[in-house]
């Protein structure tokens, strides 16, 4: 089957799923597609076993999508330079301490917990796990998708300040967990030694890389931007700016999503206020957000329909490692946030709730499920294992997170005045 014959049919099926979404069940959009999808694969999986040529036919076209590279080479630098568009540097200066902690220190943290909580779960099941198998495990799910997040806090309603927490944290930590995830699985595949040296250097070529590229590629944009007027040629900039931009830093092997993030704020915040007419950010604006949607629709259904791949090598028992891996999931995160709140805690306030905000509104999604992915074929049945994990702790992520964050926020996110309180 021939690329655009591929495209032409994901995208039917997310149009599809969009429209039996709209139509029957109103849910936000992503979870919407992704549950539908998920529901359309359940399903195609239990037909498989009575009519087995209908199995074969969805496998062989799930096998057919290399979700790792649709995600992490081309979908994730749009939506990135999208999310971070809309970011106002100004509420994200104010909270960058906050910030800066749970993407760095809250990462690490999540990823040693997860690791040595699930190293001593799994033998419980009667499966022996190596150490730094786990490790890699916990750092494909300690950080929080900014595609899930930014999606599904634009209909929460929680206040600015808190948004801006959780959406700055996503943005960053995205960057971040890609870089601990790559040096645990150089030092677990033995390509690199576990050393301080080495990893602080993968850090500075990658993050820090990735971070000065986004502020020369937005530099270079911002100029051409302000010294026309013209917003198809405007647009056409941006565009070429994410796609010319991501290809760059993957070939020089520096940190895309950071170096997307970095120029997506600069464009949105200085590209915006001093180098475009009125006429232009309206169609960026729309541009921009056209994108985030088409391709949100398509990444929840994929999301979906690789529930297909996932069952075919799922036990019995795996269901309950699932359920309980989410529950240690969610308590890790509770103390990688509780530590950095409870840091800053004497030099700012937080308000009531803030540390259960933080934690149920990081979701996972995606880039969990490509990192898992991207694991070793050699690890065998280990690789399907985490797998299946990983997809537990999405799906729980994305469909009951999701759906109740904002409800969370209501619980408690009021002042005795009915007034939104700043947390």
């Amino acid at each position: 089957m021939s690329i655009f014959e591929l495209v032409a049919i994901i995208l039917t099926i997310s149009a599809v799923l969009g429209f039996i979404n709209q139509r029957f069940f109103k849910l936000p959009t992503t979870i919407g597609i992704m549950l539908i999808s998920l529901g359309f694969s359940l399903i195609l999986v239990l037909l498989g076993q009575v009519i087995p040529g209908i199995a074969d036919g969805a496998t062989s076209l799930v096998n057919q999508i290399d979700f790792r590279e649709a995600l992490l080479d081309v979908m994730l630098s749009y939506l990135l330079f999208a999310g971070a568009l809309h970011v106002n540097l100004l509420d994200l200066a104010k909270q960058r301490r906050i910030i800066a902690l749970m993407s760095t220190m809250g990462v690490i943290i999540s990823t040693f917990l997860v690791g040595g909580c699930v190293y001593f779960l799994l033998p419980l099941f009667g499966i022996e796990v190596k150490f730094i198998y786990c490790l890699l495990f916990g750092s494909l799910v300690s950080p929080t998708d900014p595609v899930a997040v930014l999606g599904i806090l634009k209909k929460a309603g929680v206040n600015k300040e808190l948004e801006t927490k959780i959406t700055g944290e996503s943005l960053f930590n995205d960057g971040i967990g890609v870089v601990v995830f790559l040096a645990i699985l150089g030092i677990a595949s033995g390509e690199h030694e576990l050393s301080v040296g080495h990893i602080a250097h993968l850090f500075a070529v990658e993050a820090l890389g990735g971070v000065i590229l986004g502020a020369a590629l937005g530099g270079v944009c911002y100029y051409m931007l302000k010294t026309i007027d013209n917003y198809q040629i405007e647009v056409l900039v941006t565009l070429a700016l994410v796609t010319g931009g991501y290809a760059l830093a993957l070939a020089i092997h520096v940190s895309g999503p950071l170096a997307m993030v970095v120029a997506g704020l600069m464009i949105g915040n200085q590209g915006r206020a001093f180098a475009m007419s009125d006429k232009t950010r309206g169609h960026l604006d729309l541009f921009w957000e056209l994108i985030d949607e088409i391709l949100n629709a398509l990444l929840f259904a994929l999301i979906g329909l690789e529930l297909i791949l996932v069952a075919q090598s799922f036990h019995g028992s795996w269901f309950f490692i699932g359920l309980l891996t989410i529950i240690v999931v969610l308590l890790c995160r509770l103390v990688a946030v509780s530590i950095p709140v409870y840091t800053l805690k004497p030099f700012r306030k937080f308000s009531e709730g803030s540390i259960r905000m933080l934690t149920w509104g990081g979701l996972r999604g995606g880039i969990s499920i490509a990192l898992a992915l991207a694991l070793p074929k050699d690890m065998g049945e280990i690789r399907d294992l985490f797998l299946t994990m990983t997809y537990f702790v999405v799906i729980f992520s994305i469909a009951v997170q999701g759906l109740t964050v904002g409800k969370l926020y209501q619980s408690f996110g009021r002042t005795k005045k009915g007034k939104t309180e700043a947390a």
